[in-house]
């Protein structure tokens, strides 16, 4: 499996973690000083410092071929033969978008830099591509592209599924292929909203009058996304007096529709229970959200429980994750103290059953389009989802992700390391099965959705996948026991 999950690791890792160290010398220096670095290090780069420490250009071995060998002199300085003004990386962009840069321009190496301009090392285009079937780099070169105009965003959209076909083929666990599309979304997410706040800016209205949060909800933020996730998202913005609320939020009633109508033809759907910026219960301020959860718990209403369990996934998309990381820590201090919410939001959850019959085989509906199917989302993962978030909201636990609130909740001893690895195989039984029955519906030309035919999988398939509901129906009868004291 090293294989998998390293190819895996590219496209989620940021370009910081995966930079080689190289010689990085004053573009003063003598052209022999750098090469006898290069020499020494074993590198096939060094870069050119500006008096001021920013990059000034690099010498590869090409140039070296090119420009120096029979040319320059050992004396000339750096400068008169490295090139100039290269191509860089910013620290946090994802590795895969970085490796598809190398791909299209033909470069071994790329440069990553701080904002300043000061270099920090260099991406090694050998190094990612070895962990890399040449499958998955036809995938790479089209998600990569993104930051390219709205029909990038659209083909990196539509791109997932051979992406996703791709990695479980070479067998990587369903939920770390979500992880993957999810982080990918979060990408296209990002610079949606960068290019509709720099058409604002183009347009004379001005930056952000304040500072802002995207937060993606629901299996975004959880990073479980399937491949037809709709928008679930809102801004999260900094406090401002009241005075200035028209103007402000005025600006970004603007940004929340331009932004949410280019995910929209991006491929992320409109959300239908309108989870999304432009709506003002999605669009607060620090102060507004932790009223907004007051209320919620003080309600208690079933329209105030679903806004909660679609809220409590939230995580950071765009900007600075702090005030995020500051709200998350309100949820956990609120709900320690409003135990009897969570056995509200249980009592919701309830309509969330998995699909097993009376004597223990697998459920389908009788009847209507879906007849002999099974909703593998409503009534396979999410009860499951349901029943974890429930105890790491009790337990103020940070994460989002299912496997990771039930590795921390194994840490915390609310589970057995036994109970947490079986619970972990049921959900990567579930999602691989619903992810590989969406992949089908691509394949024969139609919208993916979560339902699956029993009767299509082998005996061997269909005794994994009842396995699987036990265990997940075991996991949350123990949790309707815990948080109401009702075993049914």
């Amino acid at each position: 499996m090293q294989r998998y999950s390293l190819a895996l690791d590219l496209f989620l890792r940021p370009a910081r973690e995966a930079m080689r160290a190289v010689p990085m010398l004053p573009a003063t220096v003598p052209v022999r000083a750098a090469v006898d670095a290069m020499a020494e290090s074993g590198a096939s780069i060094a870069l050119a410092l500006a008096p001021d420490g920013r990059l000034a250009g690099v010498l590869t071995e090409r140039d070296l071929a090119t420009r120096v060998a029979f040319k320059a002199a050992p004396e000339a300085p750096l400068s008169a033969v490295m090139t100039a003004d290269p191509l860089t990386a910013p620290p946090d962009e994802p590795l895969y978008r970085v490796i598809a840069l190398l791909r299209r321009q033909g470069f071994r190496h790329v440069p990553v830099a701080a904002r300043d301009g000061r270099p920090l090392g260099v991406i090694a285009r050998a190094d990612a591509l070895a962990a890399v079937s040449a499958r998955l780099l036809v995938e790479l070169d089209v998600l990569g592209r993104l930051g390219h105009g709205l029909e990038d965003h659209i083909a990196a959209k539509r791109a997932q599924a051979a992406f996703a076909r791709a990695l479980l083929d070479d067998g990587l666990p369903a939920p770390d292929i979500q992880r993957a599309i999810s982080e990918i979304n979060r990408d296209i997410h990002r610079d949606l909203l960068d290019h509709a706040i720099a058409a604002m800016a183009a347009e004379g209205k001005g930056p952000p009058p304040v500072p802002f949060t995207l937060l993606i909800m629901g299996s975004g933020g959880r990073g479980e996304s399937f491949l037809s996730p709709d928008q679930d998202n809102g801004f999260l913005i900094d406090d401002y007096p009241d005075d200035d609320h028209t103007r402000i939020d005025a600006w970004f009633v603007d940004l929340a529709e331009r932004f949410t109508t280019a995910l929209d033809a991006a491929g992320f759907e409109f959300c239908k229970g309108n989870v999304m910026a432009t709506n003002p219960l999605w669009r607060k301020t620090r102060t507004q959200w932790r009223d907004q959860i007051e209320l919620w718990l003080r309600r208690r209403s079933p329209a105030a429980l679903l806004y909660a369990d679609i809220f409590f996934d939230f995580a950071p998309a765009w900007g600075d994750p702090a005030p995020a990381l500051e709200l998350r820590g309100h949820v956990a201090d609120t709900l320690a103290r409003e135990r009897g919410f969570l056995h509200a939001m249980l009592g919701e959850d309830r309509r969330l059953g998995v699909a097993l019959g009376f004597f223990g085989g697998l459920k389908t509906a009788g009847s209507g389009d879906h007849a002999g199917e099974i909703d593998l989302k409503i009534n396979g993962t999410m009860p499951l989802v349901a029943s974890v978030r429930l105890w790491a909201l009790a337990r103020g636990v940070a994460a989002t992700g299912t496997r990771e609130r039930l590795a921390e909740l194994a840490r915390l001893e609310v589970v057995s390391a036994i109970e947490a690895a079986e619970l972990t195989e049921a959900f990567e039984t579930v999602t691989f099965v619903l992810l590989r029955g969406q992949l089908a519906d691509i394949g024969r030309g139609a919208a993916p959705d979560n339902f699956v035919r029993p009767d299509e999988m082998d005996k061997r398939e269909r005794e994994k996948l009842v396995a699987a509901l036990k265990a997940i129906d075991r996991f949350a009868v123990r949790t309707r026991a815990e948080f109401t004291g009702k075993l049914i």
